[in-house]
């Protein structure tokens, strides 16, 4: 009959003896079931999916808004002057415009693709900085040029431009007023494209999943 000192040797536990149970009823050991893992996913795909939706919108209005003050702006006074060309500011903003235009139409692309597609239409990382680096530079672009023109239209108010041809400076305010509100759009759009960049330095997504 083995004694129980058997089970020392040298002072320390017998090397034969049964390991201690696992405790029980500690639910944070299990790993999340393949259910939970599927679920998570599916969510954060629809939560990408309305994020990039919302993006699209904006960009669909900057789209619209800028491209109707470009042609505002160009059919200001073909026939007869005085002509928008005549006027640095107005060119400024013809200009402004119809790049914000161009690029907002490349950008609804690309928010398409990632809607369609769940990747970005190009590598992440430069899509990410793409986006954000285009959203400030053209945001302070368009700003700029429809804050020119109406310092421009507010002088020319003052003098007998406007009293003779006063069709001219009402679709110079117009293009104007439509210039701004592109702006506001692109300004959104500016901060959710620097959130997706954000959220990419942090944990390396575009998107807080």
């Amino acid at each position: 009959m083995r004694s129980p000192q058997s089970h020392l040797r040298n002072g320390e536990p017998d090397n034969l003896s049964p390991p201690p149970p696992p405790p029980r009823n500690n639910h944070n050991n299990f790993p999340p079931s393949p259910h939970d893992i599927r679920f998570q996913s599916t969510l954060s795909v629809h939560k990408l999916k309305r994020f990039n939706s919302l993006i699209l919108v904006f960009r669909i209005a900057t789209f619209v808004f800028s491209l109707s003050s470009f042609v505002f702006m160009l059919t200001n006074s073909r026939s007869s002057p005085p002509h928008w060309f005549d006027f640095d500011a107005f060119r400024f903003v013809l200009a402004a415009n119809g790049i914000v235009a161009v690029y907002s139409l490349v950008e609804m692309v690309a928010a398409v693709w990632e809607i369609t597609t769940g990747a970005t239409l190009f590598p992440e990382v430069y899509q990410v900085w793409f986006d954000f680096g285009h959203d400030q530079v053209f945001a302070y672009m368009l700003l700029s040029a429809n804050s020119a023109g109406t310092a421009l239209v507010k002088t020319l108010k003052g003098t007998d431009t406007c009293t003779v041809t006063s069709a001219f400076c009402v679709q110079s305010d117009i293009s104007i007023a439509l210039g701004f509100a592109g702006f506001l759009f692109l300004g959104f759009s500016s901060l959710m494209s620097g959130f997706r960049v954000a959220c990419f330095v942090i944990n390396g997504s575009r998107f807080h999943l």
